[in-house]
């Protein structure tokens, strides 16, 4: 048995690992390792912090801040920033190598993604079908007007971007970096992490924070209230994504580090040749990855 700061540590690595990628949300993770309620009762805690604060409300703010289980989630925090931290240089050479190969990884992930979020619904019924089809349609109708990444983002855009890529760390089944993917904002954000590019990284990381506070106690309620219509949303936008995560012919959407030139990810094409194994293999490894992390996870749940 690991003590608790190191295998909250690895479930933090995890899920940081997970949000890397275009694939199983930390969320998910969370929920696999069963520690989604108390991450959000956590987050929640230090939102209430922060409207005490912004209120100008010094006492409330330090007792809320003094209430918060820093035991559970600092070494949680750690965990996620330094899977980030160490993996994401490595996937921005793989993309800009092998973006076919990437894609099918990527496919694989949220392929796996889906089938597990389809199984944390708790009564799905053909509505939800319905409205998995209906979202899924759309979104793969919108993400044909996407012509690739997006070249020197403004700060505001870092800070959006943030904000909006933070929901998913709450949200089981949708991982930030995949909300990046369809904002035309994975790669450069990839980029300023391995380039170390503080001021983008702050505005980004102040956005995420700002994002994480306004919409962590709505969409609790949320999930609360309409949980599996939630669910059958955020598999509709599963789904859609396929449109920029099909391997062929480009790939997932990069940026030419020569240039600066966007290559468009939502293209399609058939297969031909030697193109067609490199992607289907890592699509089959990621897929096969992913359903053993939900059951390894699953053991790895604290008991009750």
């Amino acid at each position: 048995m690991l003590p608790k700061p190191v295998a909250q540590f690895l479930r933090g690595f995890t899920m940081g690992a997970a949000d890397i990628v275009p694939g199983v949300s930390g969320g998910t993770i969370a929920l696999i390792f069963g520690i989604y309620h108390e991450l959000l009762d956590t987050v929640k805690d230090g939102a209430r912090a922060l409207g005490r604060l912004a209120k100008g409300d010094v006492k409330g703010f330090k007792d809320q801040f003094l209430a918060i289980n820093w035991a559970f989630i600092l070494p949680l925090g750690v965990g996620v920033l330094l899977a980030v931290g160490l993996l994401s240089s490595l996937i921005e050479g793989a993309l800009k190598d092998y973006p076919e190969a990437m894609a099918g990884l990527f496919m694989g992930l949220v392929l796996a993604s889906i089938i597990i979020a389809w199984g944390l619904m708790k009564a799905p019924e053909a509505k939800h079908m319905a409205i998995i089809v209906a979202v899924g349609l759309f979104m793969f109708w919108v993400l044909g007007f996407q012509n690739g990444p997006v070249n020197d983002p403004s700060l505001p855009i870092y800070f959006g971007a943030g904000a909006i890529a933070i929901c998913a760390m709450i949200l089981p089944g949708i991982s930030g970096s995949f909300l990046l993917l369809m904002m035309g904002m994975y790669a450069t954000v990839l980029g300023v992490i391995h380039d170390r590019a503080i001021v983008e990284i702050l505005v980004f990381g102040l956005g995420a924070t700002v994002g994480l506070a306004l919409f962590s106690t709505f969409l609790h309620k949320v999930l609360d209230q309409n949980h599996d219509e939630l669910m059958a949303i955020l598999i509709g936008l599963m789904v859609g994504s396929m449109r920029v995560l099909w391997p062929w012919p480009n790939g997932v959407g990069i940026i030419s580090e020569e240039e600066g030139e966007s290559v468009s990810g939502v293209g399609l094409d058939l297969p031909t040749g030697d193109t067609a194994l490199w992607p289907i293999v890592f699509c089959v490894l990621a897929f096969a990855l992913v359903m053993g992390v939900s059951e390894v996870g699953k053991r790895m749940a604290p008991q009750s």
